[in-house]
């Protein structure tokens, strides 16, 4: 029969095994796990949210920069976007 595996789990620099811990203790690291997940995931959200931001300050510019050199110069009252 082949070894049993076990799961490592470090927490400040000392190594444990998960399957050595309590109920409540394997818990807390699922949700340690998951905890890390979302935060992962809403990094790469938020990246995603950031370049549609900029991209529609980019176009916003450009086109009242082309209306500024059309000498389109309308008075028109913006909040800041930026």
């Amino acid at each position: 029969m082949g070894e049993k595996k076990t799961t490592p789990i470090t927490v400040n620099d000392v190594e444990y095994k998960l399957e050595d811990m309590t109920d409540e203790q394997r818990t807390i690291v699922s949700h340690i796990q998951d905890l890390g997940r979302k935060i992962d995931s809403t990094k790469f959200n938020l990246d995603q949210l950031q370049v549609g931001q900029n991209a529609f300050v980019n176009m916003l510019t450009l086109q009242l920069e082309s209306e500024d050199v059309a000498g389109n110069d309308e008075d028109a009252t913006f909040e800041e976007v930026n």
